[in-house]
């Protein structure tokens, strides 16, 4: 019997991708994700449209939340995942916050802590002018950056409320709430997510 874990995936984009607006790159990647091997997705945000951190660092970005099942490692999930942003020309090279064409972001699988709670506790608590620097070592799960982020938070709000982060114990809607409502400020939803293959 295959044993399947339930994962978290941010799809970004913020710069064209061979004559493709933002928007239908994450409808195109969806269903890549979805058909790629040891991987399926059970539900996806809408697409929203999304400021550029920092403020004024490029074009707005276009940002989608998949929940997913799969039989991959958290190792061989987080290679499936740069291996999909290869092969659309993401580079890795620039800086960390630099506009992309295309960015897969694990956000967590199952209840895995990685590496540890004191490391992972470390990186969340990296002051921000060290986080656009500093890229860790190994996976973290998980993401350090998942309880500041609304634009990760928002659509995952719309499909997985009640998660809950399995350090903090704070649920997905109580994150977005802590927030503040400014955080929303400039985010809208653009297009409507789909299961890929759905009739």
């Amino acid at each position: 019997m295959v044993n399947l874990s339930f994962g978290i995936v941010a799809l970004g984009a913020n710069l064209p991708l061979s004559q493709q607006d933002p928007v239908s790159t994450l409808h195109s990647i969806s269903s890549i994700l979805h058909t790629a091997p040891g991987i399926s997705i059970m539900s996806i945000s809408r697409i929203w449209r999304t400021p550029a951190v920092p403020a004024g660092s490029g074009p707005d970005y276009a940002n989608a939340v998949a929940l997913i099942e799969t039989e991959l490692s958290s190792l061989e999930l987080l290679a499936l995942l740069h291996r999909i942003e290869a092969d659309h020309g993401r580079d890795r090279s620039g800086d960390r916050w630099s506009a992309r064409v295309l960015d897969l972001d694990l956000i967590a699988l199952d209840d895995l802590v990685l590496p540890d709670a004191d490391h992972l506790r470390d990186w969340m608590a990296l002051p921000p002018d060290l986080q656009q620097v500093r890229t860790p070592d190994r996976l973290i799960l998980p993401h350090p950056r998942l309880q500041d982020r609304a634009f990760v938070l928002a659509p995952l709000a719309e499909i997985a409320p009640g998660w809950c982060h399995p350090l903090t114990g704070r649920s997905v809607a109580q994150m977005l709430a802590d927030l503040g409502p400014q955080a929303l400020d400039g985010m809208t939803p653009v297009a409507w997510g789909e299961r890929p293959g759905a009739a």
